[in-house]
């Protein structure tokens, strides 16, 4: 699958949208993590208590924007696992948290990131922080 840029435009967009919003959550690493969660992108969504808003439906990826109790985020569904994983490294770019499940990934803020992995389960994968690149002084 090739990744377009207006797919990564969207999620790039949310998760700038998602950054601007806050820092983040104080971390509570304690938490219990259940099972990944698996399924269809409707499924997904309704685990978490959200009426997904389809912005991408594809045969490779679906993609949806929600909001839930937890915030804004983006819900992504994908055909394969190396769709999944070229997808991520491409929007990883643009910093952002990233929820990881098989064939999905939620993307946010910290805070969201951290509330919807208590219900969903998933790997908490970390975009590049742009903001720490201030320049060069010379």
């Amino acid at each position: 699958m090739r990744v377009t840029r207006p797919m990564l435009a969207v999620a790039g967009a949310a998760v700038a949208a998602a950054a601007l919003a806050g820092c983040g959550s104080g971390g509570d690493a304690a938490a219990k993590v259940p099972p990944t969660a698996t399924g269809s992108l409707e499924s997904l969504a309704a685990e978490v208590k959200c009426k997904p808003n389809i912005q991408t439906d594809a045969d490779t990826i679906r993609q949806a924007i929600c909001t839930g109790s937890a915030g804004k985020f983006v819900l992504a569904t994908f055909s394969t696992d190396r769709g999944q994983r070229e997808w991520i490294n491409e929007a990883k770019d643009y910093g952002g948290f990233y929820l990881v499940g098989r064939k999905w990934v939620a993307v946010g803020d910290d805070g969201v990131v951290t509330a919807l992995r208590g219900t969903l389960g998933g790997d908490v994968e970390i975009g590049t922080d742009h903001h720490a690149h201030t320049g060069h002084t010379g």
